[in-house]
């Protein structure tokens, strides 16, 4: 990995854009203290606070500040590492930036000093990931799943799975030098036993990835039914603003609309879709496809039926429902029943979205489904991306291959699926990552980061 880190120094200003009180510029790399002494900063004692006046070229003052030097290997990029803070004026730092620079630096690349942590081995790239989850955080819940996914949570976890499936590939390989044996007589029932743990263990994984990739991404929930059941009606309710047209002609919805919400600071994307019918003419019946091509990406479809006639309702919108992984059953326009329905299963929820009435049982029940049960400040959830997510669905459909093919006593093909299982794993970490998929990741960082 070292030999893949660049030997340039570089800079960036990692406070942001904005003027505030304090602005922080930050060096790694080989020329980091000489840069800082070129600066007018004195002798740099590892991991002490030093002041300076820093100096340009003439020798005129650009700001007086701190400075801290962290010699690598024990920085934070595992280079040398100089930051230096000054007054947060933008001209100030873009003037010390380009001393900098007339010193011997670079501009960094967007996210190059996390990349370079973990080229450097001090990160391993879901950590690094999580810098980035932790910054972007839009609440304390989904702040502290960075944190531990940050800590190494998620990472431990993938390695105690991956750990396991180098054993299981160990005792297979093994027992392939004596082919001519039944597998029982050289441990095939521990191998099994071994198998069916790391499934286990691996399906419990995944869950919890799940659900620290929507805390960290947001729930995508669809809204379908009938024509004129009130879906429209309940995107503005929720969204607080007349974001979709409502009226009472039937069809009124062509396309898909998307809205963004949060409820006690998670994130929702809810995307209203066209009434689900027999016929209508080509526009509708072409947003009736995209209905339900939305569907299949969905973590939660939100079924909206009128209160007045909801078999009806069912009839017409089919099994579109059962494509999304969860359903949400919503009775909506109640305040026209004669009696507001009682003792409703915990996913259908009677509201109305003209009245407001069941909006906060509603509300109650999108932030449970948002993070799948899970307590608040849960002490195992961190945070986890759609990336991390179909790694371990490989992963586990290999372990499930060599189940399959162990039964059969196929070993050479039980081992390659044990292979591709575990490199699906090394992919989260980045033991097993390609150098373009590395670029893409690190691109999506703030630069500074």
């Amino acid at each position: 990995m070292n030999a893949m880190a660049s030997s340039d120094t570089i800079i960036a200003i990692a406070s942001g854009a904005a003027a505030g009180g304090v602005g922080i510029l930050r060096l790694s790399g080989p020329l980091s203290a000489s840069i800082a002494r070129g600066l007018g900063c004195p002798a740099l004692r590892p991991r002490h606070a030093h002041y300076a006046r820093f100096r340009d070229a003439a020798g005129e003052a650009i700001d007086d500040g701190i400075a801290l030097y962290f010699p690598g290997p024990r920085s934070f990029t595992g280079e040398d590492v100089v930051e230096l803070q000054g007054h947060g004026s933008p001209v100030v730092l873009r003037q010390l930036l380009a001393r900098c620079i007339e010193l011997g630096a670079r501009q960094a690349r967007a996210g190059e000093f996390s990349e370079r942590a973990f080229l450097n081995g001090k990160l391993d790239l879901a950590q690094a990931e999580a810098i980035a989850d932790l910054i972007a955080a839009g609440d304390v819940r989904a702040a502290r799943a960075a944190r531990r996914s940050l800590d190494g949570v998620f990472s431990r976890r993938v390695e105690d799975v991956a750990e396991w499936l180098v054993r299981l590939r160990i005792h297979v390989e093994a027992a392939i030098d004596f082919a001519d044996e039944p597998l029982d007589t050289l441990g095939g029932a521990q191998v099994r036993a071994g198998v069916e743990q790391a499934r286990d263990s691996l399906a419990c994984l995944l869950a919890d990835a799940e659900r620290g990739r929507k805390l960290r991404d947001g729930l995508h929930a669809v809204l379908i039914g009938p024509p004129n059941a009130g879906k429209s009606s309940l995107l503005n309710a929720l969204a607080g603003s007349e974001r979709a047209i409502v009226t009472d002609i039937a069809g009124t919805t062509r396309d898909t609309l998307r809205e963004t919400i949060r409820i006690d600071g998670l994130e929702l994307e809810l995307v209203d879709t066209a009434g689900l019918r027999e016929g209508g003419d080509a526009i509708e019946r072409e947003g009736m496809r995209r209905a339900r091509a939305e569907m299949q990406r969905a973590d939660l479809a939100i079924v909206v039926l009128d209160a007045r006639d909801p078999d009806a309702g069912r009839q017409a919108i089919g099994d579109a429902a059962a494509q999304a992984a969860r359903q949400l059953w919503i009775l909506n326009k109640c305040d026209l029943l004669p009696q507001w329905p009682q003792q409703l299963d915990e996913d259908v929820i009677a509201i109305s979205a003209a009245s407001g009435q069941g909006l906060e049982q509603l509300h109650a029940r999108l932030r449970e489904l948002a993070g799948d049960g899970a307590g608040e400040g849960q002490q195992g959830e961190f945070s986890a991306r759609l990336r991390h997510v179909q790694a371990l669905v490989r992963a586990a459909a290999h372990l499930d291959d060599a189940d399959a093919q162990l039964r059969h006593e196929q070993l050479e093909l039980a081992a390659e699926e044990l292979r591709l299982a575990h490199d699906a794993l090394g992919e989260i970490t980045g033991r097993m990552t390609a150098d373009d998929l590395l670029g893409r990741i690190f691109s999506s960082f703030c630069i500074g980061k």
